[in-house]
């Protein structure tokens, strides 16, 4: 699996994590839930490099 691929994965991996967060929590200013907005916005960040770097081949 290439980086672009296990990157997906992770991301979708992530957003059902922060989508089930949320339903527990009920509050978007849980620090559990910011911190895993945060890792989710990491992983989207490094997914878009990727693409713009597949772009610019």
């Amino acid at each position: 699996m290439d980086e672009f691929k296990k990157l997906k994965k992770i991301i979708d991996e992530l957003r059902k994590d922060l989508y089930d967060l949320i339903e527990q929590k009920s509050d978007l200013l849980d620090p559990e839930v910011v911190f895993a907005s945060q890792l989710l916005d990491s992983a989207l960040d490094e997914y878009y490099k990727i693409l713009e770097k597949k772009k610019d081949k």
